[in-house]
């Protein structure tokens, strides 16, 4: 009998207690006859409780306690890191406020594999009532909004977008193929991946991590790619105040910048070199920060941008 091939789940939990358990509960639903599912917890120095109660509830799942938050970037880092020198194949970067089809990773290795590709991220749909625009939906419509649907990217504004976000999902989106960029919101690599680039460049530590590492994976040859035969729902929970929070507009403006720099066109560059000094002159205090952060390769206390 074939030896199975290892999938370690990643979930980065930092005061997300809830959540993390829920979407933990989701995970004891997988099913997979070929391949060994492993599940790791990076906790962030959580202050409610959460390691105690997820070591409780999930005695079988590791969990790594943190002394100190070291963010989105470094805490998935970290897990990555124990999962492949640990001697898994793949690891599976999974926010905590999803919940999962049963058959995501099987689905997930099998089609990456299939298409020959190094990293992938599934079709993901809001969960029902957690959607952008909830009014505009029908009952019937929950669960079927779109809110990833492969990653493309806008060099003339550079911001990387959502293919397909707050559509109906119909099977528009149905074919695999390749993308700009995978979500870190549900991101599978295989080892050769890891060993190639790595995962997440600690300089964003939020926001734009996940481009950067698409498109260093793409430049070294890897194949990124969009699976729509995996599933997943996403709570889109709004974290540190959510769209439009001084935590967003701080981390956006910051690394949209360093993002711009390193990979934009020439005229796209020019373009936000200018934008940004526009800012640092007469912008609001918060934007002038982001973009003098950006410059200096500093990053603000997050303590201060709540």
């Amino acid at each position: 009998m074939a030896k199975k091939k290892i999938v370690t789940i990643i979930i980065l939990n930092y005061n997300g207690k809830l959540d993390t358990l829920e979407c933990l509960e989701s995970l004891t639903k997988l099913v997979s006859d070929a391949l060994e599912i492993r599940i790791l917890v990076v906790d962030n120095a959580s202050s409610d409780d959460s390691v105690r109660s997820i070591k409780k509830k999930f005695p079988k799942v590791k969990v790594v306690a943190n002394r100190e938050n070291l963010g989105f970037c470094e805490g998935n880092n970290l897990g990555a890191a124990e999962a492949f020198r640990s001697g898994s194949d793949y690891a599976l970067i999974l926010n905590n406020d999803t919940y999962v089809d049963p058959d995501l990773v099987e689905k997930l290795v099998a089609n990456l594999e299939a298409e020959k590709g190094d990293i992938a991220s599934p079709k993901i749909l809001f969960a029902p009532g957690f959607e952008f625009h909830r009014g505009k939906y029908a009952d019937a419509q929950r669960g079927k909004v779109i809110w990833y649907a492969g990653g493309e990217i806008d060099w003339a504004n550079v911001l990387p977008h959502h293919r397909g976000v707050d559509e109906v999902d119909h099977g528009q989106y149905d074919k695999p193929e390749k993308t700009s960029f995978v979500t870190g919101c549900a991101t599978l690599l295989n080892k050769k991946a890891y060993e190639t680039v790595g995962l997440y460049d600690p300089v964003y530590k939020f926001y734009f991590e996940d481009a950067d590492f698409s498109l260093r994976a793409a430049s070294n040859g890897l194949k990124v790619l969009y699976l729509p035969m995996a599933k997943l729902w996403h709570k889109n929970a709004s974290s540190f105040g959510g769209s439009g929070s001084p935590f967003q507009d701080y981390f956006v403006s910051r690394n949209r910048l360093i993002f711009g720099l390193r990979y934009a066109p020439l005229r796209s560059k020019i373009a936000l070199l200018k934008e940004s000094l526009r800012f640092l002159l007469k912008g609001p205090p918060l934007r002038r920060r982001a973009i003098a952060d950006a410059l200096l390769r500093r990053t603000a206390d997050l303590q201060t941008l709540r």
